[in-house]
């Protein structure tokens, strides 16, 4: 769907137009945004998932790349070589413990990546994460949700149907809306849950994950995997 296919479905829906003083074409446009990058950062969507890639120089430890989200790069490669990723903490301490360690490590902290310089890496750096939508220009614009994946449409036509029950001081049916934008959402994740379980890689277990302090592979299964 686009920014105008939503438009018209909000207006059916709610039986109004952008000639009300309580629904102006700026209005709706405004919510539709908001909506939008609300469902969008809702979960760890796939369909979100970006790679960046530049210039690795190592005279630079940190880094960033605008318009990914903060601490979402999962992996980051220099020169074709996969680097391991360690928590902030357990970087700062290897950099500190080990001045000299060439050991191919990165972390995040916020919106900076810091990359261990003394690897030696050289070439393209390239890294993987989740990125943020960007704002929805114009009427002809799609949803990151239109390709496979439309019942993320309904929950951002649910969303902003609940800014419009808000504005106009309906707050029992302003909260529907926002519990039903929600559950579809979630069913949403349920099916990309399902076949993201399906998952498997090489040479260790489906939710065995390195770690790269240990050094050993640790089962890891919950719950919240892909939260």
């Amino acid at each position: 769907m686009t920014r105008g296919d939503i438009q018209t479905e909000i207006l059916v829906r709610s039986g109004k137009d952008t000639t009300s003083s309580w629904i102006t074409e700026p209005f709706l446009n405004n919510w539709i945004n908001q909506a939008h990058r609300w469902a969008s950062g809702y979960k760890k969507w796939p369909f979100t998932e970006g790679r960046v890639s530049t210039t690795y120089t190592s005279a630079t430890e940190e880094w960033s790349f605008e318009g990914y989200k903060a601490d979402s790069i999962r992996i980051v490669e220099v020169g074709g070589k996969r680097y391991q990723k360690l928590n902030f903490e357990d970087y700062k301490m290897y950099k500190e413990n080990e001045p000299s360690g060439a050991d191919p490590v990165y972390s995040d902290f916020g919106n900076q990546i810091f990359i261990n310089t003394v690897a030696g890496g050289n070439g393209t750096l390239t890294a993987y994460g989740q990125y943020m939508p960007a704002i929805i220009g114009d009427d002809a614009t799609e949803t990151v949700f239109t390709y496979g994946n439309d019942e993320g449409n309904e929950a951002i036509i649910e969303k902003v149907q609940e800014y419009i029950a808000s504005r106009e001081r309906k707050l029992d049916e302003a909260s529907l809306h926002n519990q039903t934008s929600k559950i579809i959402l979630e069913e949403l994740w349920k099916r990309v849950e399902a076949e993201q379980f399906a998952y498997h890689t090489k040479d260790r277990g489906q939710w065995e994950r390195f770690d790269v302090i240990t050094g050993q592979n640790i089962i890891d299964i919950s719950e919240d995997q892909f939260n």
